[in-house]
């Protein structure tokens, strides 16, 4: 998710649904390690990892605020992106080995965990490589890498590696090809527009060499068994949840991730895509609390 920035403040003229009511804000402060981060809301912490090449103020605001009405959201911005001072990291076991860094850093010791896309990767790595960190976990739209790992089109690949793919790429690869899911793809983009605007956001900001970076870790993360093995021992339940039209992590990644997990929850998404958090933020975060709070997870999806 990453250059439809540069196109978003056309959306005034698409036509798409109107934008949400003003959201939290996120105000970046910068830990002892050089990492970039905000809170918002209070209870028990749930820790935010977003995509490749996406900091913190890519988040739906309407996502967080639905989260942070029940939890301490953490969001923060990965080293070399947004107001992160540190240099950024070329594996994803560096990304998670930053991330437990950051809690020590912040004095969360210990949190629940959402990882959507490539955060799902980081998430995975600290499940594996920092378990006491984690209670709970939420897997959205990711892969377990290596022979378990399902790709999408080659098309789909190519724009979704892309820095340069725009607004309208955006929207063709994270949201299904109806009309409910792309204005929600827009209302989405449009409260991503307000934030910023309003000075509720800070802007974005992602150096084209921290973003090829992480592109390219995904290639040794592909090719390896390693990660997809060691998920057997994960003692953490995980809710594993995926859009049943995503075409960038297709949903028999999530099948897989939950075969391999001990303690995992499978949740598809019926008409969602890979930004499925994002399509419907409130039913969402519905579901996700409910995972996190010991239930088990559903939800009531809003148009086919």
């Amino acid at each position: 998710m990453r250059a439809w920035w540069v196109a978003i403040l056309l959306l005034a003229a698409c036509g798409s649904a109107p934008a949400a009511p003003p959201e939290p804000r996120i105000d970046p402060q910068v830990s002892a390690h050089g990492i970039a981060w905000s809170e918002l809301g209070t209870g028990r912490p749930l820790l935010l990892l977003n995509g490749t090449g996406s900091p913190m103020a890519e988040w739906d605001p309407a996502f967080l605020a639905a989260l942070a009405s029940e939890r301490r959201v953490i969001v923060f911005d990965y080293p070399g992106l947004g107001d992160s001072t540190a240099p950024a990291r070329r594996t994803f076991a560096g990304m998670a080995a930053a991330t437990s860094q950051l809690m020590t850093d912040i004095g969360v010791p210990r949190a629940d965990v959402l990882g959507w896309s490539m955060g799902g990767f980081v998430v995975q790595e600290l499940l594996r490589r920092h378990p006491a960190r984690v209670d709970r976990a939420v897997l959205v739209g990711t892969n377990p890498g290596g022979d378990r790992a399902r790709l999408g089109p080659r098309w789909v690949q190519r724009a979704d590696s892309d820095p340069d793919a725009g607004l309208a790429t955006y929207l063709r690869t994270n949201y299904p090809h109806t009309r409910c899911a792309q204005d929600r793809g827009r209302a989405f983009l449009n409260r991503l527009d307000e934030a910023v605007a309003s000075g509720r956001y800070p802007e974005p900001t992602v150096p084209a060499a921290t973003y090829d970076t992480m592109v390219a870790a995904e290639d040794p993360w592909l090719r390896s068994n390693r990660n997809a093995a060691a998920l057997r021992t994960v003692q953490s339940p995980v809710l594993v949840m995926v859009g049943r039209r995503d075409v960038i992590t297709p949903p028999a990644n999530s099948r897989a991730l939950a075969d391999l997990l001990p303690k995992a929850q499978l949740l598809r998404v019926p008409a969602a895509g890979h930004s499925v958090l994002f399509q419907a933020p409130q039913e969402s975060a519905t579901a996700i609390t409910a995972f996190l709070d010991g239930a088990r997870a559903s939800l009531t999806w809003p148009c086919a």
